[in-house]
């Protein structure tokens, strides 16, 4: 059964789906100036921050800020770009979820390097304003810019080059669609 929004729940939630729109948005920004006065306002007290490859986990605002400085410390410039958005709002008025697809520019330990990031949010909106409430990185790729074609080759899933030894992308071939459709085989 389809639930019924009144004139004035819809016309918030467009509202709400705008400064969701901002907030991802002013998190690009935030990363690329590294904007410290405006990073710790992106995310709610009990944030959790976490990559699939397990280089990031951490809970809380002051654990996210620290994260970040961390990365801060070995990327040189970098330009963050969002792409489409799906956002869903919770029977909750405060809280929505989504999934953002983005890529990244950017200059790790010296080396140009490009990512492709599937970003699964929660959100809440927290003293009046939208924040994130956790955010799980995906990468497709993350790779020193002259491998970038290399990566996109076929039956190559080692597509995380970030770090010192190159492991297996967190998506497509580890989503459980993926599997089922080439039954188990990346």
């Amino acid at each position: 059964m389809e639930r019924k929004f009144s004139f004035e729940q819809r016309l918030q939630q467009l509202e709400d789906r705008e400064a969701i729109k901002a907030l991802i948005a002013r998190y690009g920004l935030v990363m690329d100036d590294r904007d410290l006065t405006l990073l710790p306002n992106l995310f709610t007290e009990d944030v959790r921050i976490f990559s699939r490859d397990g280089v990031m986990d951490v809970h809380g605002r002051d654990a996210a800020v620290s994260l970040f400085l961390g990365r801060f410390e070995v990327l040189g410039p970098s330009n963050h770009f969002t792409h489409d958005k799906i956002i869903h709002f919770d029977s909750d008025p405060d809280r929505a979820s989504g999934i953002v697809l983005s890529h990244a520019e950017m200059q790790r330990k010296g080396q140009p390097m490009l990512a492709a990031i599937r970003y699964e949010d929660q959100y809440r909106r927290e003293d009046g304003e939208w924040r994130f409430a956790e955010r799980i990185f995906n990468f497709f790729y993350y790779v020193p810019t002259v491998e970038y074609l290399d990566a996109l080759g076929p039956g190559l899933a080692t597509r995380m080059r970030a770090y010192d030894s190159a492991v297996p992308a967190d998506i497509p071939e580890k989503l459980s669609t993926w599997q089922s459709f080439y039954g188990g085989a990346s």
